[in-house]
């Protein structure tokens, strides 16, 4: 199959459309062409493209920066001599006069699919500045790994962050490009957009149901993002980052667990067994011991759940990350009363908000699991709603 990136690359007459024109990129480490080179160096060597500036999203174009809330610098390419703005440092939205270095901006984000990726939020930045200088914005299209399946609670109003960009659930089951023609759409934006769409992309096909597995090489969009397994298991575990338990940050399998010093995981699993057995399908949950190199819980014995979902008997329909990270929450509040389950800072510079209830845009999920009276049946009963209005809600803009 082909990427936006790659169809780009071997198609003349798109390229010629670029021909005269100041070139932007927006990109990360993961932008790269089916051999792995670069989308820097492959747009660069295309006699009909200028490429006159470059954007970095959080963690920058190189990558290197580990944690959120750790900002990039603007710097200067060092091979190609353009400037590269970062829109995750002292500004998250492109200044205007960055916007006066091109005429059309490239946008080649491997997204994870989930709400909560700032490169989401990025993406509505960088049209509506778009639409107010009047440039043109052409996505290249990449899949979305998490597939299209659809969960979690829709954002509320006045629960907009950057981490929340629009109501939409936290697993939208979109690719980058659909998400642009349904933020349009949604904000009413007046702005010259293209999608250069990819071909070949089967988002229920199996074994990759959106990644296309063994095609093409997996290359982390964020530190944290090291395959396909964190990919699917995401949507659920980055709620973690709102709690004090420990999400696998400084170990090797980052978002793909969870644990804490002072909980047993296998009573945990039980207990979530006990609750919602029906919440758990399609992946194995195995309990594990971790220390933590950095991050929460650094250097402590950690007691874990890991959320298996690369064993032969995945069912990627019936996984539910949203949910198998809810009822883990539910279970350890029902096995410790008073556990401090819930980190209090100001996440992602959202000031005044639980991290919590800014990552699930509202607060239904915290409030579900504290409630002691509130079973799995009621998350579910208020969370389904928000699904099936959002299955409706996007129905008009996906291309594949």
């Amino acid at each position: 199959m082909n990427f936006g990136l790659d169809r780009l690359l071997s198609d003349d007459a798109l390229r010629a459309q670029l021909k005269g024109r100041r070139v932007a990129l927006l990109a990360h480490p993961a932008s790269v062409t089916k051999d792995l080179g670069h989308a820097v160096n492959a747009l660069a060597a295309c006699p009909e493209i200028e490429l006159t500036a470059a954007f970095g999203p959080q963690h920058g174009m190189k990558g290197d920066l580990q944690d959120n809330m750790m900002e990039s610098p603007d710097y200067r390419d060092p091979v190609h001599g353009f400037p590269v703005f970062s829109l995750y440092g002292e500004v998250r939205r492109p200044r205007d006069e960055w916007m006066e270095t091109f005429d059309v901006v490239l946008i080649d984000l491997q997204d994870l699919g989930c709400r909560i990726y700032t490169y989401v939020t990025t993406l509505l930045y960088v049209l509506e500045a778009a639409a107010k200088h009047g440039k043109s914005v052409w996505v290249l299209d990449r899949p979305n790994p998490g597939g299209r399946p659809v969960e979690g609670q829709m954002l509320k109003p006045g629960w907009e962050s950057f981490v929340g960009a629009g109501p939409m659930p936290m697993r939208h089951g979109m690719t980058l490009g659909e998400l642009g023609l349904w933020f349009i759409d949604r904000f009413r934006l007046d702005v010259d957009y293209r999608v250069v769409e990819m071909q070949g992309w089967a988002p229920e096909a199996g074994p990759g149901f959106g990644w296309p597995l063994g095609e093409r090489a997996w290359v982390n969009p964020s530190p944290n993002a090291p395959n396909l397994s964190m990919a699917r298991a995401y949507a659920g575990t980055v709620m973690l980052e709102g709690a004090t338990l420990s999400e696998g940050r400084g170990t090797t399998r980052p978002l793909e667990l969870f644990g804490a010093p002072d909980i047993d995981a296998r009573a945990v699993i039980a207990e979530m067994r006990a609750l919602a057995p029906e919440w758990l399908g399609g992946c194995v949950l195995r309990d594990m011991w971790f220390e933590p190199t950095f991050h929460k819980h650094v250097g402590k014995l950690c007691s874990g759940v890991q959320i298996h979902v690369d064993h032969p008997g995945y069912d990627h329909a019936a996984f539910k990350p949203w949910r198998v990270q809810a009822l883990g929450f539910k279970a350890i509040r029902r096995l410790y009363p008073d556990y401090d389950l819930w980190r209090d800072f100001p996440y992602e510079y959202a000031f005044g908000k639980l991290p919590i209830d800014v990552i699930n845009g509202g607060p239904g999920l915290r409030e579900g699991v504290d409630d002691a009276a509130a079973g799995a049946g009621d998350l579910d009963a208020a969370t389904r709603p928000d699904e099936a209005a959002w299955e409706e809600a996007r129905r008009g803009f996906l291309l594949y």
